[in-house]
């Protein structure tokens, strides 16, 4: 039995499964080796059969009134496994991305990147947060992508990792973070943006955040556990100059595609790195943060949320984001 957004929307080729982005799935899946049952709100069936899922003659289609339970819990009696219950192994089945798949990630992260720079080209010091996030969002919106996480910081609140944005003003240095999602995919990425001159201690600090982030780059290769992905990145604090628990204040990032982590990673982790997965590290310290998603390609890491105006250096032989400078 699939229930979740994520499970759902990767079985039904990335179909919309919310009303509300805070609510449950409006479907579910129940899958046999003879067949598929699509479990479906009546009330949405309609809708979701003629615009989200194309040709459905393969699935049994099962209208459940709203006031109902979506999955009958009869079900359970036959032994259904839930997803819950198999979460690695669906997680290694949608790890790596089919080729449909991918292009639409590609083209969704090249969007968010794009919105990305849009709006910190738009902001000035005086604009709030919460207008610069307003702008940001509906942008994504006007694309087709869901704003699930739209962080902004100006200077007064630098401090804070997930940011979400108030009145404050953007002042001289500001952080906007998205996480965005169209065909059931999600492209996470983080921007700077300063107006005036640098800081010499932030942009070392940004630099060096760089360099943490090319040891979890390049530690993401085919066939790794998670888990020695994971070490080695936050080992890499200590190695460039910041407080080795560091990475214990905020999380790191780890595998994407349906999930905005899918998983996150943390130690011990078992799961094992494929062949065209792509992944969204985000290592960070005060003042200091780097996110982009990726993909494991078999000529190394491809970052997909690029956008070619942004400003960037090389690390590690990689085009990585630096201060986009409004002077």
């Amino acid at each position: 039995m699939l229930r979740s957004h994520t499970a759902v929307a990767w079985y039904l080729d990335g179909a919309r499964t919310h009303v509300s982005l805070a609510g449950d799935p409006v479907a579910a899946v129940v899958v046999r080796p003879s067949g598929e049952s699509l479990f479906v709100f009546a009330n949405e069936a309609d809708r979701l059969l003629a615009e989200e899922l194309g040709d459905a003659s393969d699935l049994e289609v099962v209208r459940v009134p709203w006031h109902e339970p979506l999955v009958p819990a009869g079900l359970d009696a036959l032994g259904a496994l839930d997803e819950t219950d198999a979460a690695a192994d669906l997680r290694a089945a949608r790890a790596a991305l089919l080729p449909a798949e991918l292009a639409r990630y590609r083209a969704l992260s090249r969007e968010v990147a794009e919105a990305m720079t849009d709006a910190a080209l738009a902001a000035s010091p005086d604009d709030s947060e919460r207008a610069v996030a307003a702008r940001l969002s509906g942008d994504l919106a006007a694309r087709g992508i869901d704003p699930l996480v739209t962080l902004v910081a100006g200077r007064s609140r630098l401090a804070h990792r997930h940011p979400l944005p108030t009145d404050a003003p953007l002042g001289d240095r500001a952080m906007l973070v998205v996480c965005g999602r169209r065909h059931g995919l999600i492209a996470n990425a983080t921007r700077w943006v300063r107006f005036g001159p640098a800081d010499p201690a932030e942009t070392d600090a940004e630099r060096r955040i760089l360099d943490v982030e090319a040891a979890f780059l390049d530690a993401t290769v085919p066939g790794a556990r998670l888990a020695d992905v994971f070490a080695t990145g936050t080992a890499a604090y200590a190695s460039h100059g910041f407080d080795p628990h560091e990475w214990t204040r905020h999380h790191q990032g780890g595998a994407a595609g349906y999930a905005g982590r899918d998983p996150r990673a943390v130690p011990g982790l078992p799961d094992v790195v494929q062949l065209g997965q792509p992944f969204a590290w985000n290592p960070t310290a005060p003042g200091a943060k780097v996110e982009d998603t990726v993909l494991v390609g078999s000529d190394g890491i491809e970052v997909l949320t690029l956008d070619p105006r942004w400003p960037t250096v090389t690390v590690a032989g990689r085009a990585r984001p630096r201060d986009l400078r409004r002077d």
